[in-house]
């Protein structure tokens, strides 16, 4: 797969871009004119155009191009689907701007977060409802992904392309590593543009491209403080607070140190995502819509701890810890203030750190005690 940007000696819109890759400003040809776009503008890629962010990037290592894991689904374009993909209902997110957040509606409580808003929503249709609310969409209105599991709901013909994907590949890969079973695989259709912001996912990935082109930039575990997740009671519990298109340094100053890894998928390539490896996936502008299937699998039987701890083992006791402290004091708020206690001073010297950093520390200060609880 080769993910190169389209060289050029000039660049154009000042200098906001390195020499030798060409960066479009605000405006230029070829992204919908609709889609917010960072001050920085857009690089230019073989297949459409890519926004830049504030971090530094390289190439990710491998990406898998020949595994003919889902090579039957290679011919589901949009018509094919229309005719096969059958009469189910399907699930539609809906989104102002090009960002799709995951929010997890169970924790969705305003006493807990009071300032909180969804930033999508959800209908529910059946696939030729989608399309013509997908091909008729203007400028300006609410954008669209479809996100539905690939199960008995779907048709024949579609069934019969899943069963023909490379499984035999896929269980040998699944029995090398000692991974869990299959739980879920999802197709994805969504509009040029479209962004997933970075998260994080607990379990092994292996994100196939379908149709159309999409970037995705990956961070190792060990970036998990300069990504600032937010809360595990959080409703956008494993997301980042950092806003690519608008960081805030001062409440997020570690995020200066990020350095992402990116590629772009083509029809056919394969990208595994380790579990808690943050990712952001975004559908190249200008280069139309896209589709792909993901298979998510549960992690294997823990035989042996090894030391140190690799990063995966410290994220995953991070959450256990956060999880098993909110329970037992009966009241989100507190965690933050106790995990202060316990640190500054004694294991986090108070000179060393900044004002904004301090106050990161504390994102939700105490409030009146909500008889609510927020344990998964």
């Amino acid at each position: 797969m080769d993910g190169t940007l389209v060289e050029d000696e000039s660049v154009d819109g000042g200098d906001v871009g390195p020499p030798g890759l060409r960066v479009d400003p605000v405006g230029a040809d070829g992204p919908s004119a609709d889609v917010p776009l960072v001050p920085g503008g857009v690089i230019r890629h073989k297949h459409g155009y890519m926004r830049r962010y504030f971090f530094p990037m390289e190439p990710v290592p491998v990406i898998l191009t020949d595994t003919n894991l889902v090579k039957p689904a290679l011919s589901w374009n949009l018509e094919y689907l229309e005719k096969n993909l059958g009469d189910g209902d399907f699930s539609v997110f809906y989104s102002k701007d090009h960002k799709f957040k995951y929010y997890d509606q169970a924790k969705y409580n305003d006493k807990v977060v009071p300032d909180f808003t969804p930033p999508m929503s959800q209908a529910t249709m059946k696939f030729s409802e989608f399309l013509v609310k997908f091909r008729q969409w203007k400028h300006g209105q609410p954008r669209m992904y479809l996100q539905h599991p690939l199960n008995d709901s779907v048709g024949k013909a579609i069934k019969d392309d899943f069963l023909a994907f490379n499984w035999k590949w896929l269980e040998s890969v699944q029995k090398e590593h000692n991974w869990g079973n299959l739980s879920s695989n999802l197709i994805y259709i969504g509009m040029e543009g479209n962004v997933t912001p970075v998260h994080y996912d607990e379990q092994e990935n292996f994100f196939a491209q379908v149709e159309g082109f999409k970037r995705c930039i990956l961070f190792p575990p060990e970036t998990f403080e300069c990504l600032y997740p937010y809360p595990v009671f959080h409703p956008h519990d494993r997301q980042s607070q950092v806003d690519f298109d608008k960081p805030d340094f001062e409440s997020f100053p570690k995020a200066r140190h990020l350095r992402g890894f990116e590629c772009v998928l083509e029809p056919g390539d394969v990208l595994y995502i380790p579990k808690y490896w943050w990712h952001h996936v975004e559908s190249l502008l200008g280069a139309g819509h896209t589709t792909s299937i993901n298979f998510w699998y549960k992690s294997g039987p823990l035989t042996q701890v090894e030391y140190p701890l690799k990063p995966q083992r410290k994220v995953a006791m991070i959450r256990n810890l956060e999880k098993v402290v909110t329970e037992a004091l009966g009241n989100p708020f507190e965690v933050g203030p106790l995990f202060e206690a316990l640190a500054l001073g004694r294991y986090i010297k108070v000179n060393a750190l900044s004002h904004s950093e301090l106050g990161s520390l504390n994102r939700y200060p105490s409030k009146p005690n909500p008889q609510v609880s927020t344990i998964e």
